[in-house]
């Protein structure tokens, strides 16, 4: 690791901070260095030391990655470099309150491709049991259900459902954040554009996908399925 070069680099004048360039550098050293988790980290002495910064600004940069879950204090081991909780940072930072319309889209849009993308997924590790259990959350769905805009509570538990069958931690966990930012967006006029055409798949009609179609199929008809979304989120 050439040293000298990340002391250069943290004296550059731009918009970082001196803090942001160290905390940026320790990470670089991190990886050059190939420290693992699990993994003691030099002392702050020698964090310092090689960066050519002052022991405060290591301080600093160090508490900030202790603080996004890289860096933990372990007794008697010193500190350590850390796994971490990626869907736990978003979630204590998700407040769909404070966001403007514009991320709010953005991370609506996010879902919708990746409900739209999980097709695969879904047909490797579906079962009987749950198709017959996505029938079961569909039953009292309207017979008109293609030309009615869905219940935001029914979307919630069918999709949660298609979630669950991925069998992906991380999908479901992140299903489960956006259910506020959905729920938000529903009842924001940011979908309150007028539709063109009603017409889409229903969570009936997806789960007959399910049932007797192919993941290629199920990208399709998810799509149609959205449609009235997408005709009001883009322009």
């Amino acid at each position: 690791m050439n040293y000298s070069n990340i002391q250069g680099d943290l004296l550059e004048s731009d918009s970082q901070s001196l803090v942001d360039k160290a905390e940026n550098s320790i990470l670089d050293l991190f990886s050059a260095q190939q420290y693992k988790v699990g993994d003691v980290i030099p002392k702050e002495m020698e964090l310092a030391a090689q960066l050519g910064v002052s022991r405060t600004v290591v301080r600093e940069a160090v508490s900030r990655l202790r603080m996004r879950g890289l860096l933990e204090t372990r007794r008697k081991r010193g500190t350590v470099i850390t796994n971490p909780d990626v869907m736990g940072l978003l979630e204590k930072n998700l407040y769909p309150g404070i966001l403007d319309d514009a991320t709010l889209r953005n991370i609506f849009e996010l879902r919708m491709v990746l409900e739209i993308g999980m097709g695969d997924l879904i047909f490797e590790r579906v079962t009987q049991n749950d198709i017959d259990e996505l029938y079961a959350i569909v039953e009292n769905e309207p017979a008109n259900a293609e030309e009615t805009l869905f219940d935001v509570n029914q979307e919630v538990k069918f999709h949660g459902k298609l979630y669950q069958i991925t069998g992906n931690e991380t999908l479901e966990r992140f299903q489960q954040m956006l259910l506020p930012v959905f729920e938000y967006v529903h009842e924001s006029a940011i979908l309150r554009r007028p539709i063109t055409n009603k017409r889409f798949v229903s969570h009936r009609g997806l789960v007959d996908v399910i049932q007797h179609g192919s993941p290629e199929t199920f990208r399709n008809a998810m799509r149609n399925h959205f449609e009235n979304h997408f005709q009001r989120i883009f322009k």
